[in-house]
Order: C-alpha cells, then structure tokens, then sequence
C-alpha cells in the first residue's frame, strides 16, 4: 500500500494541477474562497498548508472532494489502513493559521485510496504550542473527534471544551471552530470529518 511521502509537496502541486487543468487563476480562487492570492500561493507552492477549513473552501471552489488533495490510489472495494504503514510515511502537516507557518498538528490519512468517499478519517498527532491566539474556521458538514492519548481543547462557537483521553465530541462544522491540545500538552485523536459534496 503505497502512501504520499511525510511533506506537503504533494498536495500543494495537486491543488495547483486541479486549478490549472480547470484555467482558474489564483485570484479567481481567491475571490471564491475568500482567501487571499498570497495563502493560496504559499499553499501551491508548499510554504503553507493551512488548517482543513481552508482546504475546504478550496476544494469547494475546484469542485472536488477535499479528499482529492490527498488521494493515491483509487479503490472501490474497501480500505485497510496497516498501523506500521500509517506511522511510517504517511502524515500531513498542518499549520495553525492560513498564513501562518508553525505545524501544529500532523494527519494520518486513513483512507485516502478509497474512491468516492464522504468521509475524511484521520488519526492526528498534535503538538504542544505556546500561542493560544488560534483563529477558528467554519465549513460545510461534521466532526467526530474521540481523544487516544493526552488533552484537547475544542472552541466551538462562545464554548470551550475540554476533554481527555476517551472522551468525545459530534459537532456540526458550519459553527465556528478550532481543535488544538491544551496548553502546553500534546495529544492524539481519531477524527473523522463529513464534508457533503
């Protein structure tokens, strides 16, 4: 089962390929997505990989899955996902902010050979950081999060959340968001994020 390589590289060129095959410029992305020419320029070019909710918006305005960025390999039937595979090579790091380079949290995409899905699996390893200024995002759809180790805290419109190891949280995307651990703790999920397409 081959996976992308531990870097941004690819999905930063699929982005860029999916846009030029479709003749968008970048400021026509940007005026449908509401970021700005100088995120999705460092997002092509692999400066940046925001956060999912810009991805998001992206995949909207290329009309196609979010999964797309991240695909191999198609495959109709099902999908095993071998642990020792997953740990090896096949993380994608995400920074905190659209422009804003540090990797605060690493996906492991579980089931990025499956064709036609509608929902993103992820286990993802997140980082302790310092700066707890985070800018919350909304989109389409709905997460699951169910916490395997360490701490998290999950902004959700006016509310806080805190929850630790074995405790979960369902909640519709559209409302404002951002998942990160709690101060100065690291953390593992499982996520799994419904996007309608």
């Amino acid at each position: 089962m081959r996976f992308m390589s531990n870097t941004n590289t690819y999905v930063g060129s699929k982005i860029k390929g999916l846009r030029e095959t479709k003749n968008l410029s970048i400021e026509e992305v940007a005026e449908s997505t509401g970021l700005s020419v100088e995120q999705i320029n460092s997002i092509e070019n692999d400066q940046n990989l925001p956060s999912l909710g810009p991805l998001i918006k992206i995949a909207r305005a290329l009309g196609v899955r979010l999964g797309t960025f991240m695909d191999d390999n198609d495959a109709l039937g099902p999908v095993v996902c071998r642990a020792e595979d997953r740990e090896k090579d096949s993380s994608i790091s995400f920074s905190n902010g659209a422009t804003d380079a540090r990797k605060h949290m690493e996906y492991h995409p579980l089931a990025q050979q499956k064709a036609g899905r509608h929902m993103e699996p992820f286990i993802i390893d997140i980082n302790p950081e310092e700066n707890q200024n985070y800018k919350l995002s909304a989109h389409e759809g709905e997460e699951f999060i169910y916490v395997m180790q360490g701490e998290v805290e999950v902004e959700y419109g006016k509310e806080k959340y805190t929850l630790k190891e074995g405790d979960s949280i369902y909640y519709d995307s559209i409302v404002k968001h951002h998942l990160h651990g709690a101060p100065g703790k690291s953390a593992k999920i499982l996520a799994l994020i419904y996007i309608p397409f």
